[in-house]
């Protein structure tokens, strides 16, 4: 029973689209394989982990409908090491995935279709927006090196959305610096706040295309539905209360410092090759006309490195995480940065010369 037969990039490329949240060793395991389905010319690609599940599909030859499921990096590794140019047929035969491309033949081991665990979608109210693809990857990229990670508070391992109006944000904190982004929409629409799982924001922003193509986003309490291109992404939403992140963006810092993107992310790092290791702060001393950037370790090494910038007024001695400035901009494409100052002990506020719509607050550290 023929599944496919085509180039192998025609049934490579939907099957990576997938195969980025198969999870390598797995309890279950059919959640390591790929849920294949005919029916007619289509050929439909779904992998899930229980928490997201993507699907995609991709046109194939006529012929007898059939489903099944196979192991999704397997099959992705023997397309990924045939010729570019080679035709392939994946042909079901006797509970077996047949690849064959040229002279080379693979045998792979199937499950049944039936007992692939497929995540339902949420019926009732919902917020439906739309946005260009570009335009969200963008506002993921601006925030979500800000996610907490493994932290014991499980929803600063996600990123917050919030719809309101007629704007669209997102907010991400692990406590010690936070991002937030917004993009203005050409409607108006219901108010919803949910918070997306750190690993559904890393495959949204690897998926996504930097271009104008349509994105579709549903919302509801407990899941988001992305769809875009051929894909239909669905995710569960982390359960639980954001920190209200407006109580945490300075008001009425009096210092505005203007700095080279540019000069400023090369003087960091420079300086971060003599800080420790496993607490790599920098003191930024901030006087007349002046900016500089201290780093030091335990073994009494010092980089000391000097920016002239437009600065006037009592001086200020403040430390920061070198990995959180540099964080912020590596991130961001503008040539000019806005740091905004209170006092050595205050939270230090970084904006873009042109866009205010983008704010990181960063906490000092003693060094």
């Amino acid at each position: 029973m023929i599944l496919f037969k085509g180039p192998r990039n025609q049934i490579l490329e939907p099957l990576q689209s997938v195969c980025g949240i198969v999870e390598k060793r797995h309890t279950l395991p059919i959640l390591s394989n790929v849920l294949m389905e005919k029916e007619g010319e289509n050929l439909t690609l779904l992998a899930t982990d229980i928490e997201i599940q993507i699907k995609t599909s991709t046109g194939t030859s006529s012929g007898e409908n059939c489903a099944l499921t196979v192991a999704a990096r397997k099959l992705q590794d023997i397309l990924r090491a045939l010729p570019e140019d080679a035709e392939v047929s994946l042909i079901l035969d006797d509970k077996r995935l047949q690849v064959k491309a040229g002279r080379s033949r693979f045998n792979l081991q199937t499950l049944p279709a039936e007992d692939f665990p497929r995540m339902a979608l949420v019926d009732g109210n919902q917020t439906s927006l739309k946005l260009t693809q570009k335009q969200f990857k963008r506002l993921l990229a601006l925030v979500q090196y800000a996610m907490a990670q493994q932290d014991i508070r499980y929803y600063l391992n996600g990123l917050l959305l919030v719809v309101k109006g007629n704007e669209i944000s997102v907010v991400a904190t692990d406590g010690h610096r936070l991002a937030y982004a917004s993009e203005t929409l050409g409607e108006q629409l219901s108010s919803i706040e949910v918070i997306l799982p750190r690993k559904t924001v890393l495959e949204l922003s690897r998926q996504l295309a930097d271009n104008d193509d349509a994105l579709e986003i549903a919302l509801t309490p407990t899941q988001a539905l992305f769809r875009f291109g051929a894909i239909e992404f669905v995710s569960k939403l982390i359960d639980g209360k954001f920190p209200d992140y407006e109580r945490v963006i300075p008001k009425g810092h009096a210092r505005l410092v203007k700095l080279s993107r540019q000069d400023f992310l090369q003087s960091l790092l420079r300086a971060k090759i003599l800080t420790n290791e496993k607490t790599p702060g920098v003191r930024l001393m901030f006087s007349d006309n002046s900016l500089k950037i201290i780093g030091n370790n335990t073994e009494r090494e010092e980089a000391q490195e000097e920016i002239e910038i437009e600065f006037a007024g009592d001086a200020i001695d403040i430390g920061f995480n070198v990995n959180y400035l540099l964080d912020v901009l590596n991130n961001v494409s503008n040539e000019q940065i806005e740091c905004h100052l209170g006092d050595a002990n205050s939270s230090a506020l970084f904006q873009l010369a042109d866009n205010q719509d983008f704010k990181y607050v960063v906490m000092p550290m003693r060094i």
